[in-house]
């Protein structure tokens, strides 16, 4: 028996953030972050809040990829004045620390009187999904701590396209590559089904479709729309489907460099595709059929299974390349000897990681080593 999960009411399209007029509260905890107080945002949402008299308390420390002691910050803050709401508005650190905190706090301080409060998710990138999914990334040291359970879904999420519309071209660039990576991910998953799949085409059409317009022009409120919805589609996607070795990898190199996560994933992604397909074999797996259904949706050459997979490779190249996006791995101002010398702790790290199990093709550490390798230069597709 398999389940697909279908949770969080999505408010989505231009001011879908008027929805919170209709929640009710007496006490809201808002978790967000320096940049979205500097830019107006959080204004927007206490604003709202004040109109209507509800007395709120603002948590807005939070960092890119927040840690342990970031989310005990965050515990006793909500341990001490306990909030009937929550209201997560930011990037995905932001509502993955919302999600631990909430988690944590409920194992380890349960109390009768204390009902799990109200959770709104309010992403202000296109990228993670997660106001969507049961997953948490939280840091512990120099290693990504993969979260899941049900119990971190949010109740509500707000799509609104107008919160994204002043997001610089390059985190604009990294987020879109993360809602292709995610898509690309639960579609070869070994947890796929017909259900995770129509999201995830829909999702791959939509990236290359919208992501150049998105970079190029990032007043496009259409544009803006479409990567934000995909971005929530690809979330539904793998929140039911799970992921795979590009994220595990990604977690890695993100855990130890401090690269951004979507630009890891599409430093990562051409080389994961080129090997789930076994595209330096005979490229005949379950997984290479997919990819090259995937390039016949983008109306790419796909006559055999092996045009199929170079079209698709060629189209992420070509779309990473439109973007001034870094080639390699050497290009992120990571130094080679420190490459090298933490290769093999980034190794142990990706093969514990909670994605890798759903990989539609088991890597051992010789084959993550060698992605690694591949990803330090760049191009997949060379060779053929």
């Amino acid at each position: 028996m398999s389940e697909f999960l279908l949770k969080p009411r999505i408010c989505f399209g231009q001011d879908a953030l008027s929805v919170l007029n209709e929640l009710s509260a007496r006490s809201v905890l808002l978790v967000t972050d320096q940049a979205m107080v500097k830019f107006g945002l959080a204004e927007r949402v206490t604003a709202l809040l004040r109109q209507r008299g509800i007395a709120w308390q603002v948590w807005d420390d939070v960092v890119a990829d927040p840690d342990i002691a970031t989310v005990v910050r965050g515990m006793k803050l909500m341990d001490n004045h306990y909030p009937d709401l929550v209201i997560a508005l930011g990037g995905g650190s932001v509502i993955d620390a919302a999600k631990a905190v909430i988690f944590s706090l409920a194992q380890t301080r349960p109390l009768a009187d204390r009902p799990r409060p109200c959770f709104v998710a309010i992403p202000t990138t296109s990228g993670t999904g997660s106001e969507v999914t049961a997953f948490s990334v939280v840091k512990a040291n120099a290693e990504k701590l993969v979260l899941v359970d049900a119990s971190l879904l949010p109740d509500i999420a707000i799509l609104d396209p107008a919160l994204v519309a002043s997001v610089p071209p390059a985190i604009t660039a990294d987020t879109g590559m993360d809602v292709l990576c995610h898509a690309l991910e639960a579609y070869v998953s070994r947890a796929a089904s017909d259900f995770s799949d129509a999201l995830a085409e829909k999702v791959v059409q939509q990236v290359f479709r919208y992501l150049p317009t998105c970079w190029r022009s990032g007043d496009n409120l259409q544009a803006r729309e479409k990567m934000h919805n995909a971005s929530c589609m690809a979330g539904m996607a793998f929140t039911n489907a799970s992921l795979g070795i590009t994220h595990s990898l990604a977690h890695a190199l993100g855990g130890v460099f401090r690269v951004p996560h979507g630009r890891a994933n599409a430093l990562l992604m051409a080389h994961v595709v080129a090997w789930n397909a076994d595209y330096h074999g005979l490229c005949d797996t379950d997984a290479a059929r997919k990819y090259a259904r995937l390039a016949h949706l983008l109306d790419l050459p796909a006559a055999t299974t092996r045009q199929g997979v170079t079209s698709l490779l060629v189209a992420i190249q070509a779309l990473k390349d439109e973007m001034n996006m870094p080639a390699g791995i050497r290009d992120t101002g990571v130094l080679a000897d420190e490459f090298e010398q933490r290769l093999a702790e980034m190794i142990g790290q990706a093969l514990r990681d909670s994605c890798t199990p759903t990989n539609p093709r088991a890597p051992d550490a010789h084959a993550l080593t060698e992605l690694y390798r591949r990803a330090w230069t760049g191009n997949a597709v060379q060779g053929h």
